[in-house]
Order: structure tokens, then sequence, then C-alpha cells
């Protein structure tokens, strides 16, 4: 570990910022969220996006919860290529971050439906520590 001098000893890991999803101008082109899932399996935002839509298409909590926690899954290996090591911030603000948080946020409320309690309460908190304007949000 090297130590600049003046640096903060106490400061917490650097912000993770995605690149940019491929997804995203699919979906804004007006793609179904499920075939850009089967053109793009590994994208966060994809799986985050077809889970909002069965979630307002009235789509079973259950089925909701293994959409979003498919797309947690898929955000966790994106985050960890982009050197993110099991913390720290992953802000709102950043547009291509918004596919991880939405599906954490989703896994959440979903835990939530189908009476996961403690899965609820790590999803949320894991979310708040992740980004506080993505919690406020989406869960706020």
């Amino acid at each position: 570990m090297s130590l600049t001098p003046g640096a903060d000893l106490m400061a917490g890991p650097p912000p993770t910022h995605l690149p940019v999803d491929p997804a995203a101008e699919l979906l804004a082109a007006g793609e179904a969220p499920g075939a850009v899932v089967r053109r793009l399996p590994a994208s966060p935002l994809a799986w985050a996006t077809l889970a909002e839509q069965a979630r307002d298409e009235g789509a079973d909590d259950v089925t909701v919860y293994a959409y979003s926690r498919v797309g947690y899954h898929r955000s966790l290996d994106l985050l960890r290529r982009n050197g993110w090591k099991g913390h720290g911030p992953v802000p709102w603000e950043h547009e291509p971050n918004r596919g991880f948080l939405r599906a954490l946020a989703l896994l959440a409320l979903s835990a939530r439906a189908i009476g996961e309690t403690e899965e609820w309460e790590r999803c949320a908190d894991f979310l708040r520590d992740s980004s506080a304007t993505g919690y406020d949000e989406l869960l706020g």
C-alpha cells in the first residue's frame, strides 16, 4: 500500500462508475425488455427493466424477485470487473450505475413482498450505503 503525503487515511473507496450498458440504447429505442435480455443477458439494466415491466403488469412477486435477483447478480459481476471491492459508493448520478441500483431496489421490494424480511433489510441497507440518492429515488 502506498501512502501519499496528505492523503486522507479515513476516506473510503472511490465511487464506482460503471460503463455505459449497451441495453440502454435498445431499451430507449423501444425494444421489449425480454428481447433485450435475450440479446444481452449480462445486462443489469435489461434485467432491472424486465423486473419493472413484470411488476407493472401485475406479475407474481416471485417472478419479479427472480428477475431482479438475476439483475442484482449480473450487477455484482460488472461492479467487480470495474474495480468495486464489495463496498463503497455507486452514485445514482452516474447514469450507467442505475441498472444495478434499480435491480437492487426491486430485489428489496420483491423480497419484502414475499415475506423475506432479512433480504429486504439487507438490500435496502445496501442500496442506502451504495447511493443515498438512489435510495431516496427508488425506496424513499
